[in-house]
């Protein structure tokens, strides 16, 4: 399926210095792929896109769950 959202968001966070950010799609949520093995390293990585980007925090909680 197609995710042009997606595809403009996870280009954004990538310019932004994401280096570590494999694949993300958005719909109800978002999911995100990342190349990081350390599981607390790549928990901070999504949260720090979730402030810089993908939340807006004035009005939207957000929580990273590991699938």
């Amino acid at each position: 399926m197609l995710d042009p959202q997606g595809k403009v968001i996870q280009q954004i966070l990538q310019n932004m210095g994401m280096n570590t950010l494999k694949e993300l799609r958005q719909g109800k949520y978002f999911e995100i792929e990342i190349n990081e093995k350390d599981e607390n390293k790549a928990k901070n990585k999504v949260d720090e896109m979730c402030k810089k980007l993908l939340a807006n925090l004035i009005i939207e909680d957000f929580k990273v769950n590991k699938l």
